[in-house]
């Protein structure tokens, strides 16, 4: 969740060099195989909120189904940044794939044969969401590793590019047609493809590096290590904690309650919904070429604050929608200002943690902003019985957005902007012992 002194000179990204990283042949098969697996999931998210819908006509009903999700990549996420740390990285994420394929592919089969129950369907998203935990973690760490750090920004900023063509532009998209032409079922199968497709490219590449440490130190004694580290700054502690606090708010109703409006309210198409989607994945696009190619000064802290604020607020825009083309405003708005932050942050990370701490510190990351979100799935749809989707939409939008600029007023949190002349100087202060713990 990303500031930096320039690549070319001081205080800002180089205009001319976006694609550069893509010279790099491990990062461009990376990218790529990154790419395809994003516009399969992209289909995923029309075509599960499609078929538990189909399901339960309920916000329960999708509710379930991301809360298995998100329970098993809670409770994995620990795990899979030790051992992103351990093992070598391309594995990790080569396996990750594999299960997740697989999971897809079950669903796809049951669908297919009218045998799909929404317990099944809750199951294979819990192993979905399990595979992803170990995948997360090991993707962050392995970035740093096969890029030169002065081409963090754009890779990440490729990385926030591809994110939005693929899992909000043209996947969506394509899912709203497949699902409206051949069903959720053919849906899941295109996406089980898509991770044979990414497994393919990890195969490839060429990077062997493994930080493994695996036999000199125990699992908690690395876990300790990445929390110790985390503990001690700020930065990093009180984002975590603002992140999860603005997930439990709004990442529920955000993700349930669109659908449902879509669906029952507006009594709109698979297709609306992709084309909401992907409106917001154009948001994103822009975002990430707005950044990688602007010129910007060193308050990194303060600009993924005042963007993460603004994106927070946009969901109050999902309530206040009458026609889809509001949807759109709002998910465009949403999709920008959220992805500008977040490529901010991955660099500020990247370049401002050591690298042999930076699986576990990622996975802390993860599960500390995430550790919440089960309980929003499960609470979104008793509070929308309650207050309705709409209230609750305006509600968890305006709460989110004041408990994520509220950390920004904790002290130290801006440290980092003034730490010598550029990001290396943070660690360069860092304690020796600090870092030996790594």
């Amino acid at each position: 969740m990303h500031n930096y002194e320039g690549l070319d000179g001081p205080g800002g990204y180089s205009r001319s060099n976006l694609l550069a990283p893509l010279k790099n042949r491990d990062f461009r098969l990376l990218w790529t195989g990154l790419f395809v697996s994003l516009l399969g999931d992209g289909i995923f998210l029309i075509a599960v909120a499609w078929q538990a819908y189909e399901l339960s006509n309920l916000p329960v009903a999708l509710s379930l189904v991301f809360l298995s999700m998100t329970v098993t990549h809670v409770f994995f996420l620990m795990l899979g940044g030790v051992v992103s740390d351990r093992f070598e990285r391309r594995k990790i994420m080569l396996a990750a794939d594999v299960v997740r394929g697989l999971a897809l592919a079950g669903m796809a089969a049951l669908s297919l044969a009218g045998s799909l129950s929404l317990g099944s369907l809750a199951a294979l998203t819990a192993v979905y969401g399990a595979g992803t935990a170990f995948f997360g973690p090991a993707f962050d760490a392995i970035v740093p590793d096969i890029v030169p750090s002065r081409l963090l920004p754009q890779a990440n900023s490729l990385d926030q590019l591809i994110k939005p063509l693929g899992l909000r532009l043209f996947g969506p998209a394509l899912g709203g047609w497949l699902v409206g032409a051949w069903g959720p079922g053919a849906a899941f199968a295109i996406d089980a493809a898509t991770f044979a497709v990414s497994a393919g490219a990890l195969m490839m590449m060429s990077h062997r590096t493994s930080h493994s440490s695996a036999g000199t130190k125990s699992f908690m004694s690395e876990l300790r290590s990445g929390y110790s580290f985390v503990r001690k700054h700020v930065w990093l502690w009180g984002t975590f904690s603002a992140a999860a606090l603005a997930y439990l708010l709004f990442m529920g109703p955000a993700e349930v309650l669109l659908p449902y409006i879509v669906k029952v309210e507006m009594k709109g198409s698979a297709g609306d919904l992709g084309l909401i989607f992907a409106i917001g994945g154009v948001g994103s696009i822009l975002s990430a070429i707005v950044v990688s190619t602007g010129h910007m000064q060193r308050r990194n802290i303060t600009f993924i604050y005042v963007t993460w604020t603004l994106s927070t607020l946009a969901v109050t825009g999902y309530g206040l929608a009458r026609f889809p083309w509001q949807l759109m405003v709002a998910s465009f708005a949403f999709n920008f200002l959220e992805s500008a932050g977040t490529i901010v942050w991955v660099t500020t990370k990247q370049r401002m943690i050591p690298s042999a701490l930076l699986g576990r510190v990622s996975s802390i990351d993860w599960l500390i902003s995430i550790g919440l979100v089960p309980l929003s799935y499960a609470a979104t749809g008793p509070i929308s019985s309650v207050l309705g989707a709409r209230a609750t939409l305006v509600g968890a939008g305006v709460l989110g957005a004041a408990v994520t600029m509220g950390a920004f007023f904790l002290p130290g949190m801006r440290d980092s902007e003034h730490v010598g002349e550029g990001p290396s100087d943070l660690v360069d202060a860092l304690p020796i012992a600090e870092l030996k713990a790594s």
